[in-house]
């Protein structure tokens, strides 16, 4: 993304209200006069308000917006937290596969998304939908993502479906102001000081893999995950579109995703797509795998199989 282009997307808009507003209501009547046009303005301050974007930052900007991040969870949530810029890899393209013989649908992936991700706990949010589905088809209309029964179940299977980080995705480009692209190790990230809620991504997704945040995450301070990083499971604001980073904070760091190490069967594989010696190119080259929705060219990175 240029520079020139991001101007012309958020900033500029907002020096146009500005230079309409500003002038006779100064800093503070400005955010008054625009906050009809965003529901997150009442949480904000100046600083986070004209903040840049995230890869306009330069190194002490990036530090600063850390720092007021790290401080707003002190204030709001009483959690110490600790909030980097984990960058990515080169040679690095990030694949997900699961095995759906031996999905279970016990949901520990879910719950471990949860957790791991700072969600609502009012709400019981999660990244990770798991289907339970009547075995011999693949029917999303027959499915069900809210069964309530000891599993795994008679004449059932199981299909958790998250961001699929798709190669060519859809919610990128939609976004009105580039708030969401893809980096290079594939993981499409949102910058949610820069999302101005508009739900135009969660629309185009197929996969019904972005959350809305209606309200204010609830999270008590000792159950707030203090390992963070900004493009990742950092506390997100209410008003702004979110999605699975294949936990990016983590994977960055050669740890695996947390849904992959809650799993207590083995149904998750991750790894490099561009390493010819992982696991997950194994079963890339030796599984009859199949991606959601194929037929839409979206070019999903995670990749589903059954046992011959």
């Amino acid at each position: 993304m240029s520079t020139d282009a991001t101007k012309t997307t958020r900033r500029k808009h907002l020096k146009v209200l500005g230079g309409a507003a500003g002038a006779s209501l100064g800093a503070a009547g400005f955010l008054r006069a625009v906050a009809p046009l965003v529901e997150w303005a009442d949480d904000l301050d100046m600083d986070a308000f004209l903040q840049n974007h995230y890869r306009e930052l330069d190194e002490d900007s990036l530090r600063e917006v850390l720092a007021r991040h790290e401080q707003s969870a002190k204030d709001e949530y009483g959690a110490d937290v600790s909030i980097r810029d984990v960058r990515p890899e080169a040679g690095v393209s990030f694949g997900y596969a699961l095995n759906l013989s031996i999905c279970i649908g016990c949901r520990r992936c879910a719950d471990a998304c949860h957790k791991e991700n700072n969600h609502d706990r009012a709400t019981n949010q999660s990244y990770i939908r798991v289907f339970e589905m009547e075995a011999g088809a693949i029917d999303f209309s027959q499915g069900t993502a809210s069964y309530d029964h000891a599993v795994p179940a008679p004449g059932k299977f199981y299909m958790p479906v998250q961001c699929q980080q798709c190669d060519n995705p859809p919610c990128v480009k939609v976004c009105p102001v580039e708030a969401t692209w893809k980096e290079d190790d594939g993981i499409v990230v949102v910058d949610y000081d820069w999302c101005i809620g508009c739900r135009y991504c969660e629309a185009a997704c197929p996969y019904h893999a972005r959350r809305f945040n209606w309200t204010k995450p609830e999270i008590p301070a000792d159950e707030v995950n203090g390992d963070q990083a900004y493009l990742s499971n950092r506390i997100r604001p209410q008003g702004v579109v979110e999605k699975c980073t294949f936990c990016l904070h983590r994977t960055r760091e050669g740890r695996l995703p947390a849904c992959l190490e809650a799993c207590p069967t083995g149904a998750r594989v991750f790894g490099n797509l561009l390493d010819p010696d992982s696991q997950l190119r194994w079963i890339i080259e030796n599984k009859r795998v199949f991606v959601l929705k194929e037929e839409l060219g979206t070019q999903p990175k995670f990749f589903y199989f059954f046992d011959e």
